[in-house]
């Protein structure tokens, strides 16, 4: 299976700490609010599955950015929507993502896709503003999946985010779809991450 994931989520809320958390096994506090696809491959049940990664700046006015947040949803096979459980504001703004994300998939026509909501920092419960229930209760009342993770403490919890992600994705009829095109940038933009990487060791 080959299917394509958007992370997307407001700042600081660890988008690219989950993200590298699950192709690296390693935590990386720092980053800029930078657009990257990566593409990872593994193993669930004997069957190769690739997973295509576009972690995804947020734009505060999605209007501003109509055409490129169309192609994401359209991109998209499964969206992973991240806020911080020690930031009230991120929390809030899940809602308005997942609603953007249906009423542009239902102007493109294209058949609903999976979500997941992470909320992320669960290591820094002594901050914490949002609670458990609230995410549990969200992903509910819209049909999601709910996992509250560590990216900083823990591989395992990350690893079930997005394999419980790609299980939805197996039966859903948009996981056959290939957009032309894209192909390209994720190769392109893996390119970039490796050497990136390779440079700041």
């Amino acid at each position: 299976m080959d299917a394509n994931i958007v992370v997307m989520g407001t700042e600081s809320v660890g988008k690219s700490a989950l993200t590298v958390r699950l192709l690296t096994r390693r935590f990386i506090g720092e980053y800029g609010d930078i657009e990257s696809i990566y593409s990872h491959t593994f193993m669930v049940d004997g069957r190769e599955i690739t997973l295509n990664i576009w972690d995804s700046p947020y734009s505060e006015d999605l209007s501003m950015e109509t055409s490129l947040f169309e192609k994401r949803v359209q991109w998209a096979d499964g969206f992973v929507l991240v806020y911080s459980i020690c930031d009230r504001a991120s929390f809030n703004t899940i809602t308005r993502l997942i609603q953007t994300i249906r009423s542009t998939k239902d102007y493109l026509n294209v058949d609903k896709v999976p979500i997941v909501i992470v909320g992320n920092k669960r290591d820094l419960h002594h901050r914490r503003t949002v609670l458990s229930e609230e995410g549990r209760l969200l992903a509910l009342a819209s049909d999601c999946h709910f996992y509250e993770v560590s990216a900083a403490e823990n591989y395992h919890s990350v690893l079930m985010v997005f394999h419980g992600l790609a299980d939805r994705m197996k039966d859903s009829k948009s996981a056959t779809k290939r957009p032309l095109g894209f192909r390209g940038i994720v190769k392109s933009m893996s390119a970039v991450f490796t050497r990136r990487r390779t440079d700041s060791l």
